[in-house]
Formats: structure tokens, C-alpha cells, sequence
């Protein structure tokens, strides 16, 4: 009986192609350029940094430091008058309580009645009480700003090596509250197989896409990006801005950048699929400018109201014609004029063009 040829082409166990090993890092992951090679090895493994550049006003970040700077000088006067006033109370304890020797602090127990106890004891817990919140919970942020305690510099560290620019690089560094995944023993984060891999990287990625979005990053400055899954890493900005200035790194490469180290396939990079054509770009330039100078006027509340007109009027049926962006346009200079403020005329004084990049003046 002539074979089956259809047994030929039904592969047993012996000679089942094996399946290859993955050469690169899943999707959305990528290797990182090597143009970037000389920020991320100064960078510690085992986090998610995020790297982006603020052109907002030199004069505006200048103005907006210096309120931390106030507030941090504040707890630190504070701290010390408090230091100052109970000090005395401290050692006027120790010598009663430890040496025997009897003052103002001294408790004559079978003197008192209970409700004078009582009272003693209460006001002494609530004295305890309030310098142990001061030293634990306050004492560290002004020793954060000023020294820092991560080991990665500190705010006036910062300030103090790259003063204040046009064109600022921030450094976003994964709190360590989330991002354990990253050097978990046992877990590759990169394995397609595993199902807890897979979770780590939707929950990398979730908060990646979440602190990277458009509308945030127009709303934050640099500094204000820190929250509660994100702090600034100190260090790192230093490190940047002196490989911008000495031209190891370019700016235009860290205008939005998301880097992770991983075990097999070394420093990788996030595709975020937010690449902009230069005309966006310009566009949102223009936009923050405009809305910084309405903000200087103390009128910003337009702004907003200006960006829901367009974004209504763009959603209607039949596309945003020609015809509609006129009629947009004239109600635009109604409400702005309403307001006692030219539209036109602070558009030309502010972005220095007829109209936004792309679109038709106003």
C-alpha cells in the first residue's frame, strides 16, 4: 500500500518547529536609541523615567520656584522658634526625670488630685505628641529640598547647577510605591507567556500613557508634574542639561522620551505613538503662549471658554467648513471683545502670526 502523502506534511512531536525566541522587546517596548546612550547610563536600573522638555518662559518657572522656596524657609523658622521655645522644657525633664533633681517640671503625684494629674499628663502627650509630627512628618521636606535624602540630589541642588532657561529638561522617576514589578525576582516583565507579566507591563504602560498625555502635559509645568506615582529625579535633570549644553544629546531627542531598563535586552524605550508633524508642534507652542499672556491679564477663564467653542464647533455634522470656521471665528471676537480684550490684537502681540499654525486666523 503506496504511503499517505499527507502523512509527510503532519509534523510529529520529534520534528514540530520550535518556537523562536523573541529578539526584541514586545510592543509598545523598542530599544532605545544609542543617541540617548549617554543619559541612560547615568541613570539607576529598576525604574520608569520620563524625560521632557518645558519651553514655557524663564520668568514664570523663576517666579514659580520661589514659592516652595518661601514656603520651605517658612517651615525651617518655624522649626527652629519652635526648637528654641521648647528646648528648655526638654532639659528641665531630663535633669527632673533622669538626675532627680527637682523643678518646674517635677510631678509631685500625691499632691495632686486626679483630674490635675490627668490634665498634666494630657497637656504633656499633646507637647510629645506635636514635636514627634514636626520631626518625623514636617522636618523632612525642607531637608528634602534643600539636601535631599534619595541620594539624587534635591530641588536647590538642581536650580543651583542649571539656574533658569527657555528650555528646560525634567526627569520623571517612578516611585518605588508601583514599580517593584521592575525588579521583582522571578518576573520577566518582557515574557509574553506569563500572565503577571502581562500586568505589570498594562500597568506600566497605564500609568506611562496617563502621565505623558497631551492635555497634561500642557496643563503641568515641569515642576508641577510630581504626584503620587511620579517624583523629579534631581540628578538626572543635572545630568541632562550638562550632555545638552556639551551637545552629547540633543533636545529635540528628549522632548518626550520614556526610558526602562530590562534584564535581557538592556535600555528600552516606550513608543507612546505620539509623533508630531512640526506644524502640531508650532500649534501648541502658540496655544500655551496665548494662554499665558490671558493669564497675565487675568483672564484665562477665555481661554477655556475659547478652546470648548472651537472643540464644539469641530464636532459638528459636516466637518468644520470653511463657512463655519468664519461664523467660529466672528463669535470668537464677539466673546473675547465682550470681555474687553482684542482678540486679534493679543494674538499678533503674543505668537507673532495672523493665526494659529495650520488653521485661519480668527
Amino acid at each position: 500500500m503506496p504511503p499517505n502523502p499527507k502523512s509527510r506534511l503532519t509534523p510529529t512531536a520529534k520534528n514540530k518547529p520550535k518556537p523562536t525566541a523573541p529578539t526584541g522587546p514586545p510592543h509598545p517596548f523598542k530599544p532605545a536609541p544609542t543617541s540617548l546612550e549617554p543619559l541612560y547610563t547615568t541613570l539607576p536600573p529598576g525604574h520608569v523615567y520620563i524625560a521632557h522638555t518645558d519651553p514655557r518662559a524663564a520668568a514664570f518657572k523663576r517666579k514659580l520656584f520661589l514659592v516652595p522656596v518661601a514656603l520651605n524657609l517658612a517651615v525651617i523658622a518655624l522649626f527652629f522658634l519652635r526648637i528654641w521655645y521648647i528646648a528648655p522644657y526638654y532639659v528641665a525633664l531630663f535633669v527632673s526625670g533622669a538626675l532627680g533633681h527637682t523643678n518646674e517640671t517635677t510631678l509631685n503625684v500625691a499632691a495632686l488630685s486626679w483630674g490635675a494629674l490627668a490634665q498634666a499628663i494630657v497637656r504633656r502627650a499633646a507637647t510629645f505628641l506635636l514635636d514627634f509630627v514636626l520631626g518625623v512628618f514636617v522636618w523632612p521636606w525642607p531637608y528634602e529640598f534643600f539636601v535631599g535624602t534619595t541620594g539624587r540630589g534635591s530641588p536647590i541642588a538642581w536650580r543651583w547647577a542649571v539656574g533658569f532657561r527657555e528650555k528646560e529638561v525634567y526627569v520623571r522617576r517612578s516611585r518605588e510605591s508601583w514599580d517593584a514589578v521592575l525588579r521583582e525576582e522571578g518576573v520577566d516583565l518582557f515574557d509574553v507567556d506569563s500572565a503577571e507579566a502581562r500586568e505589570g507591563r498594562d500597568a506600566v504602560l497605564g500609568r506611562v500613557r496617563a502621565a505623558t498625555s497631551p492635555m497634561f502635559m500642557q496643563q503641568k509645568t515641569g515642576y508641577l508634574t510630581m504626584d503620587g506615582q511620579w517624583d523629579l529625579d534631581w540628578r538626572g535633570m543635572v545630568d541632562a542639561t550638562r550632555l545638552v549644553d556639551k551637545k552629547e544629546v540633543t533636545l529635540d531627542a528628549l522632548k518626550l522620551v520614556v526610558l526602562l531598563h530590562h534584564g535581557k535586552f538592556g535600555w528600552v524605550t516606550v513608543d507612546l505613538g505620539q509623533a508630531e508633524t512640526a506644524e502640531q508642534d508650532e500649534r501648541r507652542r502658540q496655544v500655551i503662549l496665548f494662554r499665558e499672556a490671558l493669564a497675565s491679564l487675568g483672564k484665562e477663564d477665555l481661554f477655556f471658554r475659547w478652546v470648548e467653542m472651537i472643540q464644539f464647533e469641530t464636532t459638528q455634522p459636516g466637518g468644520f467648513t470653511k463657512e463655519r470656521q468664519v461664523m467660529a471665528a466672528q463669535k470668537i471676537r464677539d466673546l473675547f471683545q465682550a470681555n474687553g480684550v482684542d482678540f486679534d490684537g493679543l494674538w499678533k502681540e503674543t505668537v507673532g502670526t495672523e493665526g494659529l499654525a495650520g488653521m485661519p486666523a480668527a
